[in-house]
Formats: C-alpha cells, structure tokens, sequence
C-alpha cells in the first residue's frame, strides 16, 4: 500500500490530486505532492466564488499530522484567482488549510485535542514541534468555532470575574447556564462597566434579538454589573450570587471572632476564640470531630462571635423557601432581628440584604434552578486551566485557551476521525 493510497483514504480533497510522496534531504520529513484536478477552477477564498485563473505562486509546505515518527507535509504551489465578484486577484481557498496558515486543518484539530488534554508545552514537546505552533493550532481551532457556534439557545447567563497574572489583572467571564447547556460564551479584559458593556454590544452585532431572549442572568452584587446588567437586558431576572452573599456572612463572622479574639486577649481572659475560625465559617456537616467537639464548646458561652454564628445559620432557613413572599417575610424579620443584635459587621451584612432585597428574591423567582453553584463550578475549571497555562502573560493567549477547554466549541468535520 502506498503512502498517497493513506493520504487519499484520511483526506478526500474534491479538485485535487495526491501525487508522489517523498523524503526530504535529510530524510527526517516526508513530503507528500498535490496538485489541481486538470481544467478545475479556482475558488475565491474570500467569497467563495468560482473563477479563472491569474498565476501560479511559487510552491509551499503545510504540515500535516506525522506519520511512524516523520514530519509529514503537503507540497502545493497556490493559485490566484481573478475574482469578478471581489474585483481583485486573489489567492485561491484549498479545503486542507485556511488562508496564509501553514498547518493543515487536520493538524491543527489534532494538537488542539491533546492540548486538551495536558498542556501545551507538553503537547508540542509530544510531537516534536513549538509551542508557538501549538497555539497557532489552538488559535485555528478556537477561530473556527467562535465563527460556527450557536447562540440561538441562550436565555440564562451567568457573570463572574476571576484574578489572573499573579492578582494583578482581572477577566470578566459571561457562560451559559441553561440547563443542558453549560459554557463559555465570552471573555473580558478587566472588569469595569465597559467591559460588560462590550459583551452585550458584541452579541447584539451577532444577533440582535439576543439580549431580548435572556431571561435570567445570575450575577454577583458588583454595583457596575448591576448597572448593566438594569440597562441591557431589563427584563431579564438578575439572580444574586448566593455563593457571595454567604460569603459575606463569613467575612463578617470573621470580622466579629477577630476583634472578640483580640478584647478577650487586652482584659487577661482565657483565649477560648484560638483556633476557632474554622468551626464557625464551616457547615456542621463539614466539621471535624474535635472542631465539632470545640463548636458545642463555644455555643455554651455568651459571645459575640457565637451570637453571630447563631444568626448566619437561621439565615441558612431562607434559601429552603419556595415562595418569595413566604422568603420576603422571613428575610424582613431575619434583617429586622440582625439590626437590634448591636453586632456591628452582622447589621452590615443585614443593610446589605435590605438594599439588594428584590434581587435577593429574585432566587425564588427563577424557580431556584439558577444558583451560584454552577458559576463556580466553571470558574473553578477557569482557574484549573489558568493554572495550567503557566506562562501565558498575553491576554489573547489565556482568551484562547478559555474559549478551547470551556467554550463547547463546534469542530470541522473530516473524512476520517484521528485518534
């Protein structure tokens, strides 16, 4: 069986001839010949139109997947076209490579796929290639299904932001979170107003009845998102983010525990509050044994912290409301009771709820299908792959490697699946 037999059998390019495979000088490479079916036209690569022939450029190689340890590439010298529609000459489109790339497409979805998988020094490392070509083939990859991807389905989103460079920069990430459909949908740089801005800007450019089809966005309870967020979409439900929202009982707890810590310590009392942290900021569930053992401890004592810690875990009560009236009346009751306690962080975080009441209940209006639990689901896969993509200090190199592992991105298909 002959070499171009196998290039033939994987690669079925209509218009195009396989011809004589070789090794090159060194005999490290082999190089595989095409050419153009006799009398068939040129294709326009910028509109796809069909028209005659200019010239001939000089031969090129575009890399193909290797082959028993050997480089293997196509050898075909492109065309230019004289394309009525475009009025101008214009370099002909091959189906093995898209415009001035000199990795073929199947090469590309290949690297792409083990860049999935492990990291992409390691890939090119794997294949004996750069690393620089192993983005090039994600980039290919990623550009492709940006360009081919659906957003017909979309009506739940969800906005979250992330830290990156060490702390020093931040990424607005917006997903879907429809149920069966959980994804990245777009990339930010920085997090500010303008940038949520250009999110909505940039869908509405691809399909303009796009913010009329959200119907809930689940979002953190960041004045300029909420801003947005009222703007763009203002029929949308905004469900606040629980997962923060609590997160805000635990700073406050925190905030109580240290300052009891540190009075206890000036009056000469026993230090009853060291080592304690975790047994008030955990769920029972989650408690060791002696942290658990410490808890019933501590809840026999007339502390602040622990009247706080009693307050945190009767608000746990609101999120198993069905009702957002039934929940409204206990959090106006909950809030009211936190505002009498004198615990000055607690009454904070009561403020907090008052101020952000509707958008708090608006968790019970979506039916409590949507949840802060799935946005950080997939931040914690973001993180996984930032950390993965050690050493990616461009933002557009982190962009393609997010839209790659968590965008659900369509692939070309081909004649035959590598694997």
């Amino acid at each position: 069986m002959r070499l171009k037999t196998i290039v033939n059998k994987c690669c079925h390019f209509k218009g195009f001839v396989t011809g004589n495979a070789r090794f090159d000088e060194e005999g490290k490479s082999i190089i595989v010949e095409l050419s153009a079916r006799k009398n068939s036209k040129s294709m326009c690569s910028v509109c796809g139109t069909l028209a005659p022939g200019y010239d001939t450029l000089p031969t090129r190689l575009f890399e193909f997947i290797p082959f028993w340890g050997f480089h293997v590439y196509f050898e075909y010298a492109m065309r230019r076209v004289e394309c009525p529609r475009c009025r101008a000459v214009i370099v002909e489109k091959v189906p093995w490579a898209d415009g001035k790339n000199h990795l073929t497409d199947h090469f590309c979805q290949y690297l792409a796929s083990w860049a999935k998988e492990i990291s992409w020094k390691r890939t090119a490392e794997r294949f004996r290639t750069s690393w620089e070509t192993v983005r090039r083939a994600v980039a290919n990859v990623v550009d492709y299904g940006l360009k081919h991807r659906d957003i017909e389905n979309v009506t739940a989103l969800g906005v979250d932001e992330i830290q990156w460079r060490n702390g020093q920069d931040y990424l607005t990430l917006v997903y879907q979170i429809n149920q069966g459909c959980r994804r990245l949908l777009w990339v930010g740089k920085e997090r500010s107003k303008d940038t949520l801005k250009a999110f909505f800007e940039e869908f509405s450019q691809l399909n303009k009845s796009f913010a009329e089809r959200i119907e809930v966005i689940c979002s953190d309870m960041w004045k300029p998102y909420l801003n947005v967020i009222a703007d763009k979409i203002p029929r949308a439900i905004n469900v606040l983010d629980r997962f923060h929202i609590m997160q805000k009982f635990g700073k406050a707890i925190d905030e109580v525990r240290a300052e009891e810590s540190r009075r206890l310590k000036e009056k000469g009392k026993d230090p009853v509050l060291s080592k304690s942290r975790w047994c008030f900021l955990k769920r029972k569930g989650n408690l060791t044994e002696k942290q658990d053992f410490k808890l019933q401890e501590l809840l026999q004592m007339n502390l602040r912290t622990v009247k706080a810690y009693l307050l945190k875990e009767q608000f746990h009560d609101f999120w198993d409301y069905s009702s957002p009236a039934w929940a409204g009346k206990f959090l106006d009751t909950w809030c009211r009771k936190t505002m009498y306690s004198k615990i000055d962080p607690m009454k904070k975080v009561a403020k907090m709820l008052r101020s952000h009441r509707e958008l708090t209940l608006n968790y019970f209006r979506a039916k409590k299908q949507f949840n802060s639990g799935i946005v950080e689901g997939m931040n914690r896969k973001i993180n996984l792959t930032v950390r993965k993509a050690f050493g990616f200090r461009s933002f557009e190199v982190i962009q393609i490697a997010l839209y790659h592992q968590l965008g659900e991105l369509p692939e070309p298909k081909f004649t035959h699946e590598f694997w």
